[in-house]
């Protein structure tokens, strides 16, 4: 059967998966008392902790290699294979309080399967956006992306308020798999195969940077839990000192290295990480305070706590797709510029507003600026950090941004609860009966006459995420003006609708071909220019499609009026 590629159809499909697994970060954290108590964990604060520890560090150390997969075997393989073992992982935790030989060491090991099924999806989404659309009407596509990454971070805690107060803490992992099965239906049929590169595999570099992302990653999630103490510095340096010789591998390696490093002499792909390292950083450590503060001082639920967030998470989805469309018409700095500006300010509003006795809805106002301003982040930096990637390195330059986002992430949530804690023993009194602020159960409601400690501690917190944001503001500040898009209906050169050639490609006959890309023929008709080997055309003057065929990197694409078939 053959048909012609829809990109947005595509798209879709592929953010639904995206978005359940970025849920799963965050979902938990409501859940985390009511699996205490259904597995009978007592007070151990620290077994529960790791449902969720698990699950980041195994989602966080392989991006790098499973972005490479995906240039090897095809992204759309590699997703739908992340995606059955995510969705069986889903199963299997859901159930781990029942299994035989069931408990906490079942559910955390489930986990630990959920999670490398995510990383194994995630660096595809972005991938198959790189190669489907034209650079300049790429900007939708990542606004789409961007638009799913910051509203699925909110709305884990509400989802997951819900199903725990409704149906059990099992079911925030049952949600999981009629979506994951509807994903795998719709990926199947509208997820296009895309052409695979040969790529040797780095063993050495493979078994650096595994190694180094779990020592690193490890010590900063857990530092916390230990204190600090001196064996979690010693993780952290090792983890740094091998991930400096991964660098190193990768600068010497005279075969193909996992990492391309000459992705980064472009300077707003290295800008870019950058800055969604702040992104994740300050998203992922902004709820907490605010969480605590609702549950705690005001004594809200937890769905009534995330309900208080809504606002950013409705006002983040409405807009960035409009944003998105934007993107391919101006410069990007000066959308996530302003948005990163009006995230601090509005984080930096909820510290001055946060009291024990103030009209709670009110809070609702920097919640809404937080959503607008994210609106012009996700999108933005996503764009640009992809604008110039080549189509055979779409899968690590995705790997390698996603893996900074996660880094950030894990960075934010270690520093937070390092802060908090920090700041709740000074701010708070002790106890008429002499307890000791970290003593004190921060899901429960306090009494009155801490109120006021605790408040100003969770106040002072989200200073940290504040000043985070502004520093990706100033990164992204830096940005380089956009470069003319390789290929696409307003690429530099293009003919009457047609498409440039991308720099670095051959060239067309008489001319001189610089060093780099590869190319087929080009398209049939008068005006046509060369396309990149996994595009391909629709016409006489066209040029501007995405790439369409099942075709390894070398064969040709039809031609032909509406040539370039998918082949299921």
């Amino acid at each position: 059967m053959e048909r012609e590629l829809k990109p947005w159809p595509a798209l879709w499909a592929l953010v639904i998966g995206f978005f359940m697994i970025l849920i799963d970060t965050t979902i938990v954290s409501v859940a985390n008392p009511s699996i205490m108590e259904g597995l009978k964990l007592g007070n151990d604060y620290n077994a529960v902790i790791w449902v969720t520890s698990a699950y980041l560090l195994s989602y966080a150390v392989p991006l790098l290699i499973t972005g490479r997969l995906g240039d090897r075997f095809g992204p759309k393989n590699i997703y739908l294979i992340g995606l059955v073992i995510f969705t069986l992982a889903s199963a299997w935790c859901g159930f781990s309080g029942v299994m035989p030989g069931g408990g906490i060491g079942m559910l955390i090991t489930a986990r630990v399967v959920q999670g490398l099924g995510a990383a194994l999806m995630t660096p595809q989404t972005m991938a198959v956006i790189t190669r489907i659309f034209p650079p300049d009407r790429r900007g939708a596509a990542m606004g789409l992306w961007g638009a799913v990454a910051g509203v699925a971070t909110l709305v884990g805690p509400l989802l997951g308020g819900i199903l725990v107060d409704s149906l059990g803490w099992e079911w925030i992992f049952f949600i999981n798999v009629p979506v994951g099965v509807v994903a795998f239906v719709l990926a199947m049929r509208l997820v296009p195969k895309l052409p695979t590169h040969s790529h040797s595999f780095d063993i050495v570099g493979v078994i650096l940077s595994a190694a180094g992302m779990f020592l690193l990653v490890f010590g900063i999630q857990e530092g916390n839990t230990f204190d600090w103490n001196a064996g979690v510095w010693t993780m952290i340096v090792a983890g740094i000192v091998v991930l400096i010789a991964f660098v190193v591998w990768q600068a010497v390696n005279k075969k193909e290295p996992l990492l391309p490093l000459a992705l980064f002499r472009d300077r707003n792909f290295s800008l870019s990480n950058g800055a969604i390292t702040m992104v994740g950083f300050a998203v992922t450590c902004m709820s907490l305070p605010l969480v605590f503060y609702f549950q705690t001082v005001r004594g809200l639920t937890p769905t009534q706590s995330a309900l208080m967030l809504a606002p950013t998470a409705i006002f983040s989805g409405v807009l960035a797709p409009f944003v998105g469309k934007i993107i391919d018409r101006v410069n990007p700095r000066y959308i996530a510029t302003p948005g990163l500006l009006l995230f601090a300010i509005a984080l930096f509003l909820y510290s001055r507003m946060l009291s024990p006795d103030i009209s709670i809805w009110w809070l609702l106002i920097p919640s809404a600026l937080m959503g607008i301003a994210m609106s012009g982040v996700w999108g933005p930096i996503s764009t640009t950090a992809t604008r110039n990637l080549p189509m055979n390195q779409a899968g690590a330059g995705s790997g390698v941004f996603n893996t900074t986002r996660q880094i950030g992430a894990v960075l934010g949530s270690a520093s937070i609860a390092a802060l908090i804690e920090g700041r709740l023993a000074l701010d708070l009194p002790r106890t008429p009966g002499g307890a000791a602020p970290s003593e004190i159960n921060a899901g429960a409601e306090l009494p009155d006459f801490l109120h006021a400690g605790f408040t100003q501690a969770m106040a002072e917190s989200l200073l940290l995420p504040a000043a985070v944001a502004l520093v990706g503001a100033v990164i992204v500040a830096f940005w380089a003006r956009p470069k003319p898009p390789a290929w696409g209906p307003r690429a530099a050169g293009a003919g009457e609708g047609g498409a440039a050639a991308p720099a670095g490609a051959a060239a067309p006959a008489g001319a001189a071909a610089p060093a780099g890309g590869e190319l087929v023929g080009a398209p049939h008709g008068a005006h046509a220019a060369p396309v990149p080997a996994d595009a391909v055309s629709h016409g006489a003057h066209a040029a501007d499609a995405a790439p369409l065929t099942d075709a390894r990197a070398g064969e040709e694409p039809p031609h032909g009026a509406h040539a370039a078939p998918v082949v299921d």
